[in-house]
């Protein structure tokens, strides 16, 4: 691939590259081009123009004709002591981190007015979901299999739909709520994994769940930067913004030392305690 697909011009907004890759069809080039987006603007050679507003294009986002997207519910599991279950989960894995690159990207372009640093973390989290996504898809070749070989569903990116015009409502639901599950699925998947023999794959969860800690930290922190900048409970807003936006309902067990490690306070963790209880 030309150093030129993927290197940002020089100089360039970032926000409007991050635009640019969010647009990108093909799956390998994205997570490249993202990652030199956020090398780019740590070394200075791309700007980020806050202020910056931009039309939304049609069709977002940018992504292959397969997989093929289902309802979740059409979408069986397979057991992890045979290859080909390990294929579908890796698949199924591949196809989150790929949507998680979308949503970090989205976040850059969409909201204007933020602070600098809002974009910058979501930049760091657009390239470490790219990481994870070249990650799996090069487990998932050892395989046979190729990203776009099984059904996958369209969850992540539906409530990305439902927050487009509500930055904190982005925060609150993406990041707080849908990618914060993984830090729950991630250790008994991990556990799984190891025990059917598959040590790469498992190593690979480890990396995810160690980089999802910072993701849905970086989450809560701007959650509660705009619930403070607004003079708003972050906990009664979350119940709020949560009904409002029809998000999932949080079902244990929980992964209650990584979600601390990702900013959940006291008050949040009890209240998840009750709900693994139930």
């Amino acid at each position: 691939m030309p150093d030129s697909v993927i290197s940002p011009e020089a100089g360039a907004c970032a926000r409007r590259a991050a635009l640019a890759i969010l647009c990108e069809r093909v799956p390998a080039t994205k997570a490249a081009r993202a990652r030199a987006l956020f090398d780019a603007v740590r070394a200075q050679t791309s700007r980020i123009d806050p202020n910056a507003a931009f039309a939304e294009p049609v069709d977002l986002p940018g992504r292959p004709e397969r997989p093929e997207l289902v309802e979740p519910s059409s979408l069986k599991r397979r057991s992890m002591q045979s290859d080909a279950g390990r294929a579908v989960l890796l698949h199924a894995l591949a196809h989150i981190e790929f949507n998680a690159i979308n949503l970090a990207l989205d976040a850059v372009w969409r909201f204007p007015a933020m602070p600098p640093d809002f974009y910058l973390d979501w930049l760091k989290v657009a390239a470490e979901e790219a990481h994870h996504f070249s990650l799996l898809s090069a487990r998932l070749a050892d395989f046979g299999h190729a990203y776009g070989d099984f059904p996958a569903h369209d969850g992540l990116w539906d409530m990305a739909q439902r927050t487009r015009g509500d930055v904190l409502a982005r925060m609150a639901l993406v990041p707080r709520t849908l990618e914060a599950r993984g830090l729950d699925a991630a250790p008994p998947i991990r556990k799984r994994l190891a025990q059917a023999g598959d040590h790469a794959s498992a190593a690979i969860l480890d990396v995810i769940l160690r980089d999802e800690i910072g993701h849905v930290l970086i989450g809560n922190r701007w959650f509660r930067f705009l619930c403070d900048g607004q003079n708003l409970d972050p906990h009664s807003t979350y119940e709020r913004l949560a009904t409002h936006y029809h998000a999932p309902k949080l079902r244990g067990p929980f992964n209650f030392e990584a979600r601390r490690d990702a900013g959940f306070d006291d008050a949040e963790l009890r209240a998840l305690a009750g709900l693994d209880t139930k």
